[in-house]
């Protein structure tokens, strides 16, 4: 039976049952509902916006672009964005996906923490980044209206979402810290991990090997 939450449509086919199972197994609540309302914030924001998108990919894209902060799929030696995306990548390869699609799903979570590019790349790309930081942050709320809002969080609760959410940032990444480098990651880490120090990129440069 299809699910239609806030008018929008959860694709009722074999790839998209699998991702859910897949990310249900392997998230907890938090994140699974967070995934879910990415996907129809996103979702409800290209509609406004008249983006249009395939929404199997997009949903994918949603469902996997914090899987890097869970237990099962998290590494010491990459973003944890990057976690995700390969994750999604070999994903919809094994379901018959082409290679241009699982890419432009690789880059929608690679890239949704980090602001002016998704933009300027494929609709399937932007809508992960629409959906987080319409959820995780709050920009342009005014885009969807009230009910709409209501109903996604009827359907995906977010009661104390902001501090946890905070939480699994940071324990997704604490084994990892020298990866939160150029991005906004390392503010989680720097309120959360005591003794964690942000590298300065200025000091970087003046401090390098070359000589002059």
């Amino acid at each position: 039976m299809t699910e239609i939450i806030a008018g929008v449509e959860i694709p009722d086919t074999g790839l998209v049952r699998a991702a859910t199972d897949l990310v249900r197994e392997s998230a907890d609540r938090v994140l699974f509902d967070h995934s879910r309302r990415v996907y129809l914030f996103g979702s409800l924001k290209a509609r406004g916006r008249g983006l249009k998108a395939d929404p199997e990919l997009t949903y994918v894209g949603a469902m996997f672009h914090d899987l890097g902060l869970t237990g099962r799929y998290r590494r010491t030696d990459q973003r944890f964005e990057i976690d995700g995306a390969d994750l999604a990548r070999d994903f919809l390869l094994d379901h018959g996906r082409t290679a241009d699609e699982a890419r432009a799903v690789w880059l929608s979570i690679a890239l949704h923490t980090t602001p002016g590019i998704v933009e300027h790349l494929e609709p399937e790309v932007e809508l992960v980044t629409l959906g987080v930081e319409t959820d995780v942050l709050g920009f342009g709320l005014d885009e969807i209206g009230a009910g709409e809002r209501a109903a996604v969080v009827a359907a995906h609760p977010r009661a104390g979402f902001k501090e946890d959410i905070l939480r699994r940032f940071a324990d997704g990444m604490r084994e990892r810290p020298d990866t939160t480098f150029g991005t906004m990651n390392d503010d989680v880490l720097a309120h959360f991990v005591p003794g964690f120090e942000r590298a300065d990129f200025v000091e970087i440069i003046r401090g390098n090997s070359w000589p002059e």
